[in-house]
C-alpha cells in the first residue's frame, strides 16, 4: 500500500510535449508525472528552454552527432533532475508562511498522511516546540518521482548519413531506453503499448535496472498493462532475465486519453478484481524466478522487493477515487486529461485550454488518426483537425513528414514512410481509384485513407507555444488527446483546484450529469463494439465473429459483476438504483447487437 507520506496520485504521460516540463513544476511539491522521451527534437528545443529559463549555459547537442538521440535525452533528463534539486532546496529554505511553497507541500498532501496530520499538529505550537516541529516536517520533505514513457511501438530503425541502416541499439525505443538508463535519475521508466521483446532485452544491457551492492535498485521499471494475463506474461519476461518490474500501472482500454487499447470487452473492475486476487501469486512466481536469476548473476535484493499496483483513465471524482484505492488495495492512481486545464502544470497554449474548457460531451470521440493504426482519442475543435480538413479541401490531403517517428509503412516505398504523410495518401488514393469503381466505396475508403493526422508534430506543438520558442518547420497545429471524462470539467484550474478535487477537499466538477466511472467505460465500450459490429456487417469472418461474441460476453460478465458490486459503492440509494438502471440500459443495448445475425458474404 501507499507510503504514510506520500500523495496517492500521479500524473500521467500526456502527448510528446504537455507534460514535457510538469516535473520541473510539480516535483517539489513531491507529485510524481511522467514525460515521454519520444521525440528528441521536441527535447533538444526543451532543454534549450529550460536553460535559458535558469541561467544555464546550452550547449546545443545536433542532430548529426552519433548517437545524438541517446545523448539529447540524457542531457535533457540530467538538466530536469538538477533544476528539480534546486526547487527542493529552495523550498527548504523557506519559512512555513501562508502563501510559501513549503506550506503549500504540506497543504497539497491527503488528509489521511501521517505529514499532513504532523503538519497540522505543528501549526498549534509556539516557541522550541515548533522550531523542533518545523526541522521534522523538513526532514519529511522529499521530490515527486521524474518518471519517463517508451511507447514501445515507437521503435523505428535508423540510418547514417549514407543511407545504410543502423544496428539495433540505434533504434528509436533503444535510443531512448539508453538516454534514460545512462542519465543521473533514481526513477522508472514507464513501457507502454506492449511486450517488445527487443527493447525489453535491452534492459540487461544497464546496471541500473539491477539491485546495486546495497540491493536497491536505481532505476526501476513500471508496466502499462490492460489486463493481468498481459501483466504476467510481460512480467515473466522481465523475471527471467532477473529484472524486476515494480509497478503495473492497469489504464482502462477506452477511457483513457492517447492511443486507445481495447480489450476483448474485459472491463476495469473485473480487471481490478483479479489482480487483487492474484496479487500475491504474481509477486511470488515472479519474485522466486527473478531472485533466481539475480543470484547466478551475482546480485540480490536487500530485502524482497515491491510490487504497486494502480489504476489511471476516467477517474472523476475523489469517491470514486477512494473506493478504488481501497478496494481494490491499489498503490495510487492516476490523473491525467484533467490537468490539461491546469496551466501551472501541463504545456497547452491558452487557445486549445479555452476550447477545452468550454467544450461539450460530443466533442471528444474515438478517432482512426493516428499512423499507428490504433484507435486514438481525439478532439473535434483542435487546431491539427482544423488543419488536416484545410488540407483535404484544397486537394492536398496529408502532413509534410519531417521527423518520421512513425514511419512504418512499405506498401510503395523500401525505406518505411507514415500512413499521414502526404506521400503515402497521395499514392494510396491513385492506387485505390485506380481499383474501386463504385463511388460510393471509393469515397469511403478514400476518408479512411485521409483520417490519418501528423501526430509526431501536432502533439509536441502547443509546449513550443507556451514557452514562445520557434515552432519545429514553421507548424503551428496542436493536435491533443484528452479521454473523454474531460467533458465533465468545464474552467480553467490551479494546481491546488485539481489537487483538492482529487481528495475531495471541493468539487470542481461542472454540471453536466455525469454516471460513475465504471458505467461510463461500459457505454464507451458498448459504443465501440457496436460500431465494429455494424462496420462488418457485410463482409465479417468466422475469426472475427468468435472475437465479436467472447467481446459482448465479456461486457455481460462486467455488467453482473457491476451489479453485485453496488452495495460495497456505499452509494446513497437513489444514486444505487440510477446505476442499476444505468447497468440494465447499457445490457439492453448490448443485447441488440447483431453478431450471430451477421453474414458474410
Amino acid at each position: 500500500m501507499k507510503s504514510t507520506h506520500d500523495h496517492t496520485f500521479h500524473i500521467p504521460v500526456m502527448g510528446l510535449g504537455f507534460t514535457i516540463d510538469t516535473p520541473i513544476k510539480v516535483a517539489h511539491f513531491g507529485i510524481s508525472s511522467v514525460l515521454s522521451i519520444v521525440e528528441d527534437h521536441l527535447i533538444e528545443q526543451m532543454r534549450e528552454v529550460v536553460c535559458r529559463n535558469n541561467n544555464i549555459v546550452y550547449k546545443p547537442i545536433l542532430a548529426d552527432v552519433e548517437d545524438s538521440r541517446a545523448k539529447r535525452i540524457r542531457a535533457y533528463l540530467n538538466l530536469v533532475q538538477e533544476i528539480v534539486s534546486q526547487n527542493i532546496a529552495h523550498l527548504l529554505k523557506q519559512s512555513f508562511e501562508k502563501e510559501s511553497d513549503l506550506t503549500k507541500y504540506f497543504e497539497l498532501l491527503p488528509e489521511d498522511s501521517i505529514a499532513k496530520s504532523m503538519y497540522r499538529q505543528t501549526l498549534d505550537l509556539r516557541g522550541s516546540e515548533r522550531e523542533l516541529a518545523e526541522k521534522n516536517l523538513r526532514n519529511l520533505v522529499h521530490p515527486g518521482s521524474v518518471d519517463v514513457n517508451i511507447m514501445t511501438k515507437v521503435d523505428k530503425v535508423n540510418y547514417d548519413s549514407n543511407g545504410e541502416t543502423l544496428s539495433q541499439e540505434y533504434s528509436d525505443a533503444l535510443s531512448a531506453l539508453r538516454g534514460f538508463a545512462t542519465s543521473n535519475l533514481s526513477s522508472s521508466v514507464v513501457f507502454s503499448a506492449g511486450l517488445n521483446p527487443r527493447l525489453y532485452t535491452y534492459c540487461e544491457k544497464f546496471e541500473d535496472f539491477y539491485p546495486d551492492i546495497n540491493g536497491v535498485l536505481k532505476k526501476k521499471i513500471i508496466l502499462k498493462v490492460s489486463d493481468y494475463r498481459s501483466a504476467l506474461i510481460q512480467g515473466k519476461f522481465f523475471a527471467k532475465k532477473g529484472l524486476w518490474v515494480s509497478e503495473y500501472r492497469i489504464e482502462s482500454g477506452l477511457n483513457c486519453g492517447g492511443h486507445a487499447f481495447a480489450t476483448e470487452g474485459l472491463l476495469l473492475g473485473p480487471i481490478l478484481e483479479e489482480f487483487k486476487f492474484n496479487r500475491h501469486k504474481l509477486f511470488s512466481e515472479l519474485y522466486t524466478t527473478c531472485s533466481e536469476v539475480l543470484t547466478l548473476k551475482g546480485k540480490k535484493f536487500a530485502e524482497p522487493p515491491r510490487i504497486k499496483i494502480s489504476v489511471q483513465g476516467g477517474i472523476g471524482t475523489a469517491n470514486e477515487n477512494n473506493f478504488l484505492m481501497k478496494y481494490y488495495n491499489l498503490d495510487a492512481t492516476g490523473w491525467g486529461s484533467p490537468f490539461l486545464l491546469v496551466p501551472e502544470v501541463t504545456a497547452v497554449d491558452e487557445e486549445t485550454v479555452q476550447k477545452l474548457a468550454t467544450a461539450k460531451q460530443s466533442d471528444y470521440f474515438l478517432s482512426h488518426s493516428s499512423p499507428l493504426g490504433i484507435p486514438f482519442n481525439n478532439f473535434k475543435h483542435s487546431s491539427s483537425e482544423t488543419q488536416r480538413k484545410t488540407r483535404i479541401l484544397k486537394n492536398r490531403p496529408g502532413s509534410p513528414c519531417y521527423k518520421k517517428f512513425l514511419s512504418t509503412n512499405t506498401e510503395f516505398t523500401e525505406k518505411p514512410i507514415c500512413t499521414a504523410s502526404r506521400e503515402y495518401q497521395n499514392l494510396k488514393i491513385k492506387q485505390v481509384q485506380s481499383q474501386v469503381l463504385d463511388p460510393i466505396e471509393l469515397e469511403t475508403i478514400i476518408s479512411k485513407i485521409i483520417e490519418k493526422d501528423c501526430l509526431c508534430e501536432g502533439l509536441g506543438t502547443a509546449s513550443l507555444i507556451v514557452n514562445k520558442t520557434k515552432l519545429s518547420h514553421g507548424l503551428k497545429a496542436v493536435a491533443i488527446c484528452p479521454g473523454p471524462n474531460l467533458a465533465y470539467f468545464s474552467g480553467v484550474y490551479t494546481l491546488k483546484e485539481m489537487v483538492d478535487h482529487i481528495y475531495g477537499r471541493t468539487n470542481i466538477l461542472n454540471s453536466l450529469k455525469r454516471p460513475h466511472v465504471f458505467v461510463n467505460e461500459l457505454k464507451i465500450y458498448v459504443d465501440y463494439l457496436k460500431k465494429e459490429v455494424e462496420t462488418s456487417l457485410k463482409s465479417i469472418t468466422e475469426k472475427q465473429k468468435s472475437y465479436f461474441s467472447s467481446f459482448k460476453q465479456n461486457l455481460l460478465n462486467g455488467i453482473e459483476y457491476y451489479s453485485a458490486l453496488i452495495p460495497d459503492l456505499k452509494m446513497i440509494d437513489e444514486i444505487a438504483l440510477e446505476m442499476r438502471a444505468q447497468l440494465f440500459e447499457q445490457k439492453a443495448r448490448l443485447e441488440l447487437v447483431p453478431i450471430h445475425q451477421t453474414i458474410k458474404v
